[in-house]
């Protein structure tokens, strides 16, 4: 059945154009009960919605980048795996987090103790990875194990803090007008949810990858930019719709957590399936473009514990100054990319 749509939305860009519409309608009514489930979730749990986001959000959200970086690794596509992961923790903060907070209804509120341990984790994953793949080009099995390790340490840590007590004050402000559903009634709308929003990314990409083939834009700039645009519509989506219903802390909680997840899950399972090597050439940008974007992410989130309008915009412009330079680089491989 999804081979037999797939085959249509190829073969035909009005109708890739015409799916595409409607993969986005589905995917806002999907998102928008994702969001409310998962407001309910910390509200019945009471813990921020930070917490929920880095935890149970990000990890159902980042479950597209698992299953492409997972297969690429098996079948033998080092860059692929790895490069939609890294990419995927790009578009994450420099596109979905930088629009969250463009169309934030308020500025989105922080939890400083949450904030400072999940993003010195953050940098310290980051650089790990760094220095694992650095020395060899190469990120083998041992090494993608201690990743998912220290996520596994990570997630502990979180639940350590949650039972002594430490964010009982930060939840009670934020859901106090949290959807109140039955538990059996908020896990339907969660399951639902998110199904729904991996369905339409997955239309979504396949129709803006035919369409962009019809528009003659190169395959290489369709492989760097929708790939890890494609699997990262989930935190997009997610970030966006809790932004506009004022639930800043669930889109801030997905993107620090999905950044994670896809650093210690999605690159560490994929180099233990299949170790991940890479050029010099795609390693010396990407993780660079990572640590600034990233880097400018947290101090952002950091100041004031507090993100405006005008710090997701500078966000977003330092996306397309990313996308722009990575054109450039790749330009002169353009023609025989994939041959």
């Amino acid at each position: 059945m999804l081979q037999t749509v797939d085959a249509l939305i190829q073969g035909n860009v009005l109708v890739a154009v015409a799916v595409l519409v409607v993969a986005f309608a589905i995917l806002a009514k999907c998102a928008d009960l994702f969001v409310d489930s998962a407001v309910g979730f910390a509200s019945k749990l009471r813990i921020p919605q930070l917490v929920i986001g880095i935890v149970l959000v990000s990890f159902a959200t980042t479950l597209p980048e698992l299953s492409v970086s997972l297969m690429s690794a098996i079948e033998g596509k080092p860059e692929m795996a790895l490069g939609n992961a890294i990419g995927s923790v790009i578009c994450d903060d420099g596109l979905a987090l930088a629009l969250a907070g463009v169309f934030a209804t308020a500025p989105i509120l922080i939890v400083p103790r949450v904030m400072k341990t999940s993003g010195a984790f953050l940098l310290i994953v980051e650089l790990v990875a760094f220095l694992f793949i650095v020395f060899d080009k190469t990120l083998n099995r041992w090494e993608g194990a201690v990743l998912v390790a220290l996520y596994a340490v990570y997630t502990y840590n979180l639940y350590r803090l949650h039972k002594s007590g430490e964010f009982k004050e930060s939840a009670a402000l934020e859901n106090v007008n949290a959807p109140d559903f039955a538990a059996g009634k908020l896990t339907v709308f969660f399951v639902l949810g998110l199904l729904g929003i991996v369905a339409a990314s997955r239309f979504i990409i396949v129709s803006a990858t035919t369409i962009a083939v019809c528009l003659h834009v190169p395959e290489a700039v369709i492989a760097l930019t929708l790939v890890a645009l494609g699997t990262s519509i989930p935190e997009l989506a997610t970030c966006i719709v809790a932004a506009r219903k004022g639930h800043g802390g669930v889109a801030v909680g997905n993107i620090i957590g999905a950044d994670i997840l896809n650093i210690c899950w999605v690159a560490g399972a994929s180099a233990m399936a299949n170790p991940l090597t890479l050029g010099d050439k795609e390693i010396y940008f990407m993780f660079p473009s990572m640590f600034l974007i990233v880097g400018a992410m947290l101090i952002f989130l950091r100041l004031d514990y507090r993100f405006t309008r005008t710090k997701g915009a500078f966000l977003f412009g330092m996306y397309l100054v990313y996308i722009g330079v990575m054109v450039y680089l790749f330009r002169p491989s353009l023609n025989g990319f994939g041959h």
